[in-house]
This record gives structure tokens, C-alpha cells and sequence, in this order.
């Protein structure tokens, strides 16, 4: 169990969660808001794919409305393309590669390696790396843009890093930590983290993938499809405000907030003391006259009425990221005429946007054009090589087989007497 006596004794860990990272945004808020001292005197942030994302606007200190806006603007992007995800324009890497170099700080990398831990997966051999130096501000970016290359979403050629070709870090170790009996795990998906989602169903079967459990039914499977192919920007605010809602039941059952905000929002009695062991209570939570062993309940964001009284600051981004362009074009590309009229053209205008945008990246692939090619050369060659050598190792097993077999002696013929002399 995580320890909080003294500063600098734990970490915290964020799932790869793809566009559900915005649940990483909600938790991180509340802990801002409502346990500071968690943020501060944290030893390390690890974070694999988009949780490193998160885990770096923490390092950098990068506000609230920062990261709403990157995440839902990516988002109104994609719901803007006719194909969505699968349309030409759509292109992750260059949308987040482009984001952190706008906006990083030129000492990024020396705050990262302070504090920041990113999960990677080798390509050569699909070993977990976790990268915790970075001598310059483009090694820390091109660290991150490994981190969250999912192949084929992404692209067909891994990005290098070092030397080394690297992939998504969630398909190796998407929960990156060093010690779990003293790292907070953050994770949108029902499970045995230490913030998440609650099960609307007890004893559900759970099964681990890449040291992450899940448990296994239906809206589970729904969150893990919702982190590739995003839902609407709504459905997006309301995974973020449960994400601050899991994590104040996080702080309250820790004793480490000074009030039951839960138990106000869930009912009007006082807390009921609970029943077995709990975490110790907190200084605050004693002067606050809190009782020694409390439940809290599991408040859900349909729950709250009126979220912007728990979270001025929250909300307030939540509604500009996911306010709506204005203008006539805007409104009538939205209309159900215009959505018609897209897909009735999309026959002409699809070519058209495949060649521009096609061409638009090859022109920008042709400086690291050369070094890619001879990569995939040698990728070929090797798959050449080990097929001709399973099929020689086939071949001789069968050859040796067929050899060890001797002869069959002809059969001698009944009834016939050897020829006189």
C-alpha cells in the first residue's frame, strides 16, 4: 500500500488509454484541486503511450485547459473527416509531434529526466524499455512519438530512437512502474487500480493484458474500442469528469482530503462507519472530525447536477474545448444536408485528397527516406532468411526421416521348392 508519510516515497503510473486520456486529465485536475501534495512531492510520473502524454503536461506543468484542448480539438478533427480515422488527412503522429513542439519549454528534457518515466516497446525483440534520460528536447519528443506509435494505426515503419526502432509502449508494459506497493496506478478501464473506474458488477472475471487488469464485460470492451475510434467530444467530457470523480473516491477512502464531498453530492447523511480494516486517516480527516473507518460511495457524473460547483476550473475547459466552430460553413457542414451532400461527393473529392495528402507526407519522409528503406531492406532480408532456414530445418528433418526407414526384404512365395541343380 502506498505510503504518504513522507515526500518523494511514491510514484505514479498512467495507462495507455489512447483518446480515453482524458480520464488521466479529470484525475490529474482533482489531485491539483483537492490533494496537491500528491503532484508535489511525487518521486516520479510514469506513463506509457497517452499516459505518458499525461504524465509529461504534469512534468511540464501544463494546465488543465492545455490538455482538453489537444485532446478534444484531435478529436473534433477526426469527427470532421467524412472517413473518419480511416480518411487520408488522418495523420496522429504529425498532429502530436506538432503539439510538442510548439509547445514544450526549451528545458523539457531537463525536467523530464528528473521526474518523467516513458514506457516503450523494442521492435527487434518486443522488449519493455523504460526511458528515464533525455539529453536534448527532440530526443524527449521523438521518445514520446515512439511511445504512443501504435503500427498500422500510425504508420508501417516504427520511429528510432537511439539507434533502436521502438513501438507503442502499451503493448509491452501498459502500466509502467518500479515498485507497486508505493506507485499510484491511474487507468479508465474497471479494475484492480488504484483509480478507476468502479465495476457495476462484483466478481467479475478479470484477465491482465501487459500488466494491466480488466475485467471483462461489455462496457469494458466499449472503453477499450473508445480509445481507438473516439466517441463524441460529450461522451469524452463525462470520461474525464469520472476520472475526477474515481479519484476524489480515491482521496477520501485514503484520508486525504479534509471533507466527505462524495457523501454530499451521493446523500445528505453523515458517513456510515464501514466494515474490515481501512486505510489510516489523515491529519486533515481527523481535525475534520471524521469518523476512524468510513465507506465512500461511488458517485457517477450523472449523479452530479451541476459539475461546474465541484470544479470551476475543469469545467470552464471542458466547454471551451468542446465548443463548436461558428460560421455559416461550419453549421452547414454539420447540418444532416451537409453530411449528405459529403458523402455523395466523396466519390470525387476522396482521390483528390488522397493524392494531396499522400504527396504532402511523402515530401516530408524523403530526408529520413533513405535510412527507413534500408531498414526495411534489412527487415526482408532477414524474414528471408529465417523462412529458408525453417524450411532447410523441415527439409532435413523429413529427408532423415524417409532415409532411417530400411528396405523391405521381398516376400518369399509358399508352395514353391528351390530349383534343383
Amino acid at each position: 500500500m502506498v505510503s504518504f508519510e513522507e515526500d518523494g516515497s511514491w510514484s505514479m503510473s498512467f495507462a495507455g488509454a489512447g483518446f480515453l486520456a482524458l480520464y488521466h486529465v479529470g484525475a490529474t485536475q482533482c489531485m491539483k484541486e483537492r490533494a496537491p501534495r500528491l503532484i508535489s512531492g511525487a518521486r516520479r510520473f510514469y506513463g506509457s503511450s497517452s499516459g505518458a502524454l499525461q504524465a509529461l503536461g504534469i512534468v511540464t506543468g501544463k494546465p488543465v485547459e492545455f490538455c482538453c484542448s489537444h485532446l478534444l480539438g484531435m478529436v473534433r478533427v477526426i469527427k470532421g473527416l467524412s472517413l473518419g480515422i480511416f480518411h487520408p488527412a488522418f495523420a496522429p503522429i504529425e498532429h502530436i509531434t506538432w503539439a510538442l513542439q510548439e509547445s514544450l519549454p526549451a528545458d523539457a528534457h531537463i525536467l523530464a529526466s528528473k521526474q518523467l518515466g516513458i514506457s516503450l516497446t523494442r521492435w527487434s525483440d518486443n522488449k519493455n524499455v523504460i526511458v528515464t534520460e533525455f539529453a536534448t528536447r527532440d530526443e524527449l519528443i521523438q521518445a514520446m512519438v515512439c511511445s504512443i506509435y501504435l503500427p498500422f494505426y500510425c504508420g508501417v515503419i516504427p520511429p528510432e530512437f537511439r539507434g533502436e526502432r521502438y513501438v507503442d509502449g502499451a503493448l509491452s508494459n501498459n502500466m509502467p512502474l518500479e515498485d507497486k506497493n508505493s506507485t499510484i496506478t491511474v487507468a479508465p478501464f474497471p479494475g484492480k487500480q488504484d483509480i478507476c473506474p468502479q465495476s457495476p458488477l462484483a466478481g467479475m472475471h478479470e484477465f491482465q493484458v501487459t500488466r494491466t487488469r480488466f475485467q471483462f464485460y461489455l462496457k469494458n470492451i466499449f472503453r477499450a474500442y473508445y480509445a481507438i475510434l473516439p466517441p463524441s467530444p460529450e461522451v469524452l467530457a463525462d470520461i474525464c469528469r469520472q476520472g475526477y470523480l474515481d479519484t476524489l473516491r480515491f482521496l477520501e477512502r485514503r484520508r486525504l482530503t479534509k471533507e466527505p464531498i462524495l457523501w454530499t453530492l451521493a446523500s445528505m447523511e453523515p458517513p456510515a462507519p464501514a466494515k474490515g480494516p481501512q486505510d489510516g486517516a489523515s491529519d486533515e480527516s481527523k481535525k475534520a472530525g471524521l469518523p476512524d473507518n468510513w465507506e465512500v460511495p461511488n458517485v457517477l457524473v450523472k449523479d452530479v447536477p451541476n459539475f461546474e460547483q465541484l470544479s470551476p476550473e475543469l469545467e470552464a475547459a471542458l466547454r471551451k474545448a468542446g465548443r463548436k466552430k461558428s460560421g455559416f460553413w461550419a453549421s452547414f457542414r454539420r447540418s444532416n444536408l451537409g453530411q449528405v451532400m459529403t458523402y455523395l461527393l466523396l466519390p470525387c473529392t476522396l482521390p483528390v485528397e488522397f493524392v494531396f495528402f499522400r504527396s504532402r507526407r511523402l515530401l516530408a519522409w524523403l530526408p529520413d527516406a533513405p535510412r527507413d528503406l534500408r531498414w526495411v531492406q534489412g527487415v526482408l532480408w532477414d524474414l528471408v532468411q529465417e523462412l529458408f532456414s525453417r524450411s532447410k530445418a523441415q527439409f532435413l528433418v523429413a529427408f532423415r526421416y524417409l532415409t532411417s526407414i530400411s528396405p523391405a526384404a521381398p516376400p518369399r512365395q509358399r508352395g514353391l521348392a528351390s530349383p534343383a541343380n
